[in-house]
């Protein structure tokens, strides 16, 4: 008959019965533990997941191009209008969109004043960033150097609330100059784009120059050419920029590349997480190796009349570890229950998509069936040794 044997498992069953207080609190150690490590990596998944979620809805194939000077003594860096767009001629290159960012008072309805974004535009940056429109349009190429814009949803709800309306065919005041609404945004997650569009007031690009004028024309948003890689396409750009913006230090973000970093991080912070779970398991392994140890000593008696009976040591070190592996077992399937029960509580705080990650459950599961053995081994080991006439003597 093996260790764990049906007889020896049935005989286990029924001693952890008679010690139920005292099992059910191991229980409850390996349970916490088994929970805490299933759910941190459970958690760690999920995050990695949702964040990649995140910049995929933007697109993998976007790629922030940012220039800056070589070194604060070289001074400010200004990419021309049509080199920027030029970068559509590259292979590699599908799209672009140059923008401008500077922040400005803007004026809501007379009585509503904001801190807020300024983004000279062309329409294909609505298209790159995958911006929805709720009213109106977005300003475009026609509008040329003339004082329209198109509202992020926050400023164009507070300009709403001051004019008791819509915002569309409403003026507002950016700096010192007046602009007419043409359309607003409805509210975008922030995702990979360069910047929260929410609070932004989009101008023409044109009109930009003369609004903003200390604010150069140097970031671009572009999307690579099908089956384009980033690598690829950030070689071609830093040769077009070197022609046509020399001495300009290019940086180029891509979705791709974060997501690549991303995941090499999050594999580290789950395998963190993990080890910090695994200390709580280890204090319940403890605990259960405890109980075993008790249980050990005061069946002293039962274990001396089972040797005295023909009973071998083997037969004695199999009930016991079949003893802890139930226990741990069922600590281990409690355990996976609350750390799913975790897991969804936190993905429903944080507003993620609740995912079963088969792998911390499956961990969770080996893991405790594991401790089981692993904790026994000893208790075991010392009820096995037990000389069966000193055990009767001093019953």
């Amino acid at each position: 008959m093996g260790p764990f044997g049906r007889a020896n498992l049935a005989e286990a069953y029924s001693s952890l019965m008679t010690a139920k207080h005292r099992a059910v609190l191991a229980l409850i150690g390996i349970a916490i533990g088994v929970a805490s490590v299933s759910s941190m990596i459970s958690v760690g998944t999920i995050a990695r997941a949702e964040a990649a979620r995140q910049f995929q809805e933007l697109g993998t194939d976007i790629l922030n191009v940012r220039l800056r000077p070589q070194n604060r003594e070289a001074g400010r860096v200004s990419v021309p209008l049509a080199d920027a767009q030029g970068i559509v001629a590259l292979p590699s290159i599908a799209r672009a969109a140059p923008y401008t960012i500077a922040s400005s008072h803007v004026v809501l309805g007379g009585t509503k004043r904001a801190r807020a974004r300024v983004s000279g535009a062309t329409t294909a940056f609505a298209g790159l960033a995958r911006l929805d429109l709720a009213e109106g349009r977005f300003v475009s190429r026609l509008d040329g150097g003339r004082y329209f814009c198109t509202l992020g949803a926050d400023l164009a709800n507070a300009l709403a609330q001051a004019r008791g309306g819509r915002a569309v065919g409403e003026t507002v005041r950016i700096g010192e100059t007046v602009f007419t609404v043409v359309g607003t945004l409805r509210r975008t997650a922030i995702g990979q784009r360069p910047f929260d569009v929410n609070e932004t007031a989009f101008i023409p690009i044109e009109t930009a120059a003369r609004v903003t004028p200390r604010e150069s024309l140097r970031d671009i948003l572009a999307r690579m050419s099908p089956g384009t890689h980033y690598r690829e396409a950030t070689a071609e750009l830093r040769a077009w920029f070197e022609q046509h913006v020399p001495g300009a230090k290019l940086r180029v973000l891509s979705a791709e590349e974060l997501i690549e970093q991303m995941h090499r991080q999050k594999r580290l912070y789950t395998l963190l997480l993990g080890a910090v779970g695994g200390i709580s398991l280890l204090v319940g392994g403890v605990g259960v190796m405890n109980v075993m140890l008790v249980a050990a000593m005061e069946r002293r008696k039962e274990i001396g009349i089972r040797r005295a009976l023909g009973a071998t040591r083997r037969d004695i070190q199999g009930q016991f570890l079949a003893e802890s592996l139930i226990l741990s077992l069922a600590g281990g399937f409690v355990g996976v229950l609350l750390g799913l029960g975790a897991t969804y509580g936190i993905c429903r705080f944080t507003g993620w998509e609740f995912a079963l990650s088969w792998g911390g459950t499956a961990l969770g599961a080996m893991v405790s069936g594991g401790a089981g053995v692993l904790f026994g081994l000893y208790p075991a080991y010392q009820a096995a040794r037990l000389d069966p006439v000193t055990a009767l003597q001093g019953a």
